[in-house]
């Protein structure tokens, strides 16, 4: 239990560390896009990578957390490429798709060639994630941290810098798409090194079917789970302008940099309930999953009130003149809904292995509470007369009040169901 404990903090403390230098380099993309390229652009590069990357989630399978129990369990050497391959079937649909219909991605803008280039960005996202969650099953954190904390957001600011003047409309799609090909290739080089090239592999569609049913429901509550941090940006962008979704946008990004405390611990809580679950020792989940709760709610919480306190100030700094201000409401209920689903994630990470239905039940249930109250809280406030940024808060409460509600629920079920 000890061990499994010093284990879940030395990567908590190495991934900590890569939030810190994901903050420092987050930041300044918000300001290049925002300084450069304006609120419009990026509520355009918002909405349009909502769909890609919900499309790249579904494409996983679940298998970000899903796969330490089939590696767990496989007893293969090769149980890792039964996973890539998996994915790589799983993107071809949503890419084709959407490269036929753009304007799924951007429905309110002119399509370019350069447009129906971006869901090529699926696969690099979809693979990368397995990669590096196959890397966590050997305790390899270093690895997310370098793609995902630093060639990432280090690339996607450089790249978008560099096209602000010849690229003015697409320079933030064409970053964001540079910065999932280099976060993908900085997840296969540490990949074949641990892993190594397949020998004797004989893939078999029965096998790898049954691997992607059985990760059904957790890619479902993935999704679901995923979806209710983008499906705010969806519904705004039905009742408001570009320009109103880009604010928000931004305030949505300053408020997530939290939420990547709570998934500092996904990559090695997964490998560690996995081992747990096959000795039957639900008594140490209990104890582990309620360490790392301790540990979120109290560093999202301090993190959350150095954001929100200084609030207008901040969104005054990302944007020109005062034109981003008006989301500093919106940041603060963001921010709230970050501390409110911390006790949640958690819960979720033992569930998704011992409750699966009924977590995924509950995760319905979530996300549609979450609509519902989005479209009232949007319309009562436009009814009420207020204008569009005010409206913009609508989305960001119903978020709050929804993850809190889950929360209790699924503390409560984690509870039970560990005794």
């Amino acid at each position: 239990m000890s061990d499994d404990i010093e284990a879940l903090a030395k990567g908590g403390r190495t991934n900590v560390g890569g939030f810190f230098i994901r903050l420092i380099a987050r930041i300044p993309f918000l300001i290049i896009g925002s300084q450069w390229y304006g609120a419009e652009a990026l509520g355009r590069l918002a909405y349009a990578i909502a769909i890609v990357e919900f499309a790249a989630q579904i494409a996983t399978l679940g298998l970000k957390r899903g796969l330490a129990l089939h590696l767990a369990g496989a007893g293969k050497k090769n149980g890792a490429w039964d996973g890539i391959l998996v994915v790589i079937l799983a993107t071809l649909i949503p890419t084709v798709l959407l490269m036929l219909f753009p304007q799924v991605m951007f429905p309110n803008s002119q399509i370019n060639r350069l447009d129906n280039l971006l869901p090529l960005a699926i696969p690099a996202l979809a693979l990368s994630d397995v990669m590096l969650a196959a890397l966590a099953y050997r305790f390899d954190i270093g690895a997310t941290v370098r793609a995902r904390a630093i060639i990432e957001p280090w690339t996607i600011s450089i790249v978008a810098f560099g096209l602000a003047w010849t690229l003015p409309r697409d320079g933030l799609l064409v970053a964001y798409a540079a910065s999932m090909v280099m976060a993908l290739i900085a997840s296969i080089i540490p990949f074949i090194r641990s892993y190594g090239l397949p020998r004797g592999w004989t893939p078999r569609g029965t096998e790898l079917y049954a691997l992607a049913r059985r990760n059904t429901p957790l890619a479902l509550a993935d999704a679901i789970e995923w979806g209710s941090r983008r499906i705010d940006v969806v519904i705004l962008g039905l009742f408001v302008s570009p320009a109103t979704v880009g604010i928000y946008w931004v305030a949505q990004q300053v408020a997530s940099l939290p939420q990547k405390l709570k998934t500092s611990f996904d990559p090695v809580l997964g490998p560690v309930i996995t081992r747990k679950l096959k000795e039957g020792d639900r008594a140490a989940i209990a104890g582990q999953i309620s360490q790392v709760g301790f540990w979120i709610i109290a560093a999202q919480t301090g993190v959350a009130l150095a954001l929100g306190i200084p609030g207008e100030a901040l969104m005054g700094l990302i944007g020109p003149g005062r034109d981003f201000v008006g989301g500093n409401g919106a940041l603060a209920f963001l921010l709230l809904a970050e501390v409110a689903a911390a006790v949640a994630v958690v819960s979720e990470a033992a569930l998704v292995y011992v409750a699966r239905m009924r977590n995924l039940i509950v995760s319905l249930g979530t996300i549609a509470l979450q609509i519902i109250l989005s479209f009232a809280l949007i319309i009562g406030i436009r009814r009420l007369g207020y204008p569009e940024l005010f409206q913009a808060a609508g989305p960001a409460i119903a978020l709050a009040l929804s993850l809190g509600i889950s929360s209790l629920i699924k503390s409560r079920l984690a509870a039970h169901v560990l005794g």
